[in-house]
């Protein structure tokens, strides 16, 4: 009944009519329906594709255990899980401790330009992971611009680190950027009453509360190392790992099999870190109480010194690999005619796609923000404001949270597995932008229902016993109500989508077909054939679109946000 899908109400509860129950709940069961269906054909499906595929002794499949036992026991495994293990380990020591300081530097000091620092650290999300591999075979390649600053090429173990720890920078910091601004300005009050130092400090307050921050920001840079083949396709050279190993076995080799049991093989760091963390936010629990002050940094000169120069040095790296992109695709003929030219731009001319390919991402972008969006929103909405279904909550919740522990590069085999089979009738998606869109959807899943729960658990639950008074039916208290309301936190989760389907390479690699190549795609496939300057120029396209989206929602969000919290505190809205 509809004081049963409802939130509870103290008091008396003005019964609604009859038509109002139907709406009710034909809007929250029947949409609960709709979620689970939709989840169980686009996440839980796709991932026992994988498991059937690699472990089904039929011909033409996996091969069994016994195939399983011979990968797992070959030499040739063994080295290409020590080199990705090497790899993945080298990336997280090194991204993880100067993340922090970032952070650190924008959290806890007084250093000027904050927000500009800021927004140039998250410069790799907005491009494909193949351009700091591309920028750096320009800068210290066979023909690098800064070639003679190093002994040896860029092409092996270190190249692949490199470009790795500037690709997954941008995803620790988000992290601990969001770990450290939870602080009681009270203990550091008490612990300076009492005389302890800000080394005391930060390892008696500050190190305690982010420690576990940090633990999943090492497991993310972890697992999206290990599970990338971006970077390793441009700068591995003969340095092979699991992840190229994979993408080679499917695309190259067409051994189906072979690529179901990595991918299994991947899927393990990524749901043991998951576990782990899940389990240690669990013995943590809340690092703030209800009544904690908020953390205001105090100027100090050597501090705040010491913190900008860093902050300096990590962003003028970032602008230096992303700059040299940049002016790559500007140069006509490296390193032999440096004048500027748009012709690595006429992508008709050139193999990978062309403007074809940079059409369909654009147009899976929008589709994939704008209708995933929609999507998550009301099914976090469904879970958090009705009440009821604790099954069928539960399941939604569990599903929804998958993709959080499944790389890209798994799922987009899960999509080949599942709906390339003949037999299934969802067969002729395959090969479909609608396919794209819904692994995209997939995929980014996790944490867009999660900026969509934190928001909606903002609100009052007056909200919905105010329409339960009024004898308002849900659905429309949802459209005229909270939507309104919470548009700021749905602006940012079409922004996120938006610039992650701009960018994603890793599932997307498997699903295309000629008519729906996507421009990460046709940056892959550019520098496959040798032609470095349009995938930079490709490259930097992605670049400028997903950061020119990303700033305009930005903009549109925060001016909401302003006009919501007038509205609220009753102000004149300006």
């Amino acid at each position: 009944m509809a004081a049963e899908m409802a939130l509870p109400v103290p008091g008396k509860v003005i019964p609604k009519t009859s038509s109002a129950e139907l709406g009710d709940r034909i809007f929250v069961v029947g949409g609960k329906l709709l979620l689970l269906l939709l989840l169980g054909v686009a996440v839980l499906m796709p991932l026992l594709a994988i498991f059937w595929r690699g472990f089904s002794a039929e011909d033409g499949q996996g091969g069994g255990w016994v195939a399983a036992r011979e990968l797992v026991t070959s030499d040739n495994f063994h080295w290409l899980v020590g080199n990705s293990l090497k790899v993945s380990l080298s990336v997280a020591a090194i991204v993880v401790p100067l993340a922090y300081l970032f952070a650190y530097a924008l959290q806890r000091t007084m250093i000027p330009g904050k927000r500009i620092w800021r927004g140039l650290s998250l410069l790799p999300l907005m491009a494909p992971s193949m351009l700091p591999g591309i920028a750096l075979v320009y800068l210290f390649g066979n023909q690098g611009m800064l070639r003679g600053l190093i002994s040896d090429n860029i092409y092996g173990f270190w190249g692949i680190v490199l470009g790795e720890a500037i690709y997954t920078f941008p995803h620790a910091l988000m992290i601990l950027l969001s770990a450290l601004s939870l602080a009681d300005a009270r203990l550091f009050d008490a612990a300076s009453s009492m005389g302890a130092g800000p080394f005391k400090a930060f390892r008696s307050i500050t190190w305690p509360g982010t420690r576990q921050a940090v633990f999943a920001a090492f497991c993310l840079v972890f697992t999206l190392t290990i599970t990338d083949f971006g970077v390793p396709v441009v700068v591995g050279g003969d340095y092979q790992v699991l992840a190229l190993e994979a993408y080679k076995a499917v695309v190259g080799q067409q051994q189906f099999g072979r690529g179901a049991l990595i991918g299994m093989v991947l899927l393990l760091p990524a749901l043991f870190s998951f576990a782990v963390d899940a389990w240690l936010r669990r013995q943590h629990g809340d690092s703030m109480s209800g009544r904690a002050q908020v953390f205001k940094p105090l100027p100090s000169t050597v501090r705040d010194r010491c913190y900008l120069a860093i902050v300096l040095l990590i962003c003028a790296t970032l602008l230096l690999v992303f700059g040299m992109a940049v002016y790559s695709s500007l140069v006509k003929f490296w390193p032999y005619n440096l004048s500027l030219s748009l012709n690595h731009y006429q992508f008709n001319d050139t193999a990978g796609g062309g403007w074809l390919a940079y059409r369909n991402s654009v147009t899976m972008a929008l589709c994939a923000a704008l209708i995933g969006s929609v999507l998550i929103f009301t099914g976090a909405y469904l879970m958090e404001k009705s009440n009821g279904q604790k099954g069928l909550n539960l399941a939604l919740r569990m599903l929804s949270f998958v993709p959080m522990a499944v790389p890209g590069l798994v799922l987009g085999l899960g999509y080949v597995f599942f709906f390339n089979l003949p037999g299934n009738p969802l067969h002729v998606l395959y090969g479909t932008m609608t396919l794209l869109v819904v692994c995209t959807i997939a995929h980014y899943l996790t944490t867009a229902q999660m900026t969509a729960t934190t928001a909606l658990r903002q609100l009052d639950s007056e909200f919905e016993a105010a329409a339960l008074s009024l004898k308002a039916p849900l659905h429309r208290h949802y459209w005229r109500v909270t939507v309104p309301i919470c548009l700021p936190a749905l602006l940012d989760i079409v922004r996120y989508l938006f610039v992650s389907a701009m960018t994603t390479v890793s599932a997307a690699i498997f699903l295309y077909s000629p008519d729906t190549i996507l421009a990460a795609v046709a940056v892959l496939n550019m520098d496959d054939a040798g032609n470095v300057g349009g995938a930079a120029a490709m490259s930097t396209l992605i670049l400028f679109t997903s950061a020119g989206v990303s700033l305009l929602l930005a903009w549109a969000s925060r001016g909401l946000l302003r006009r919501s919290q007038a509205w609220r505190q009753g102000a004149p809205v300006q």
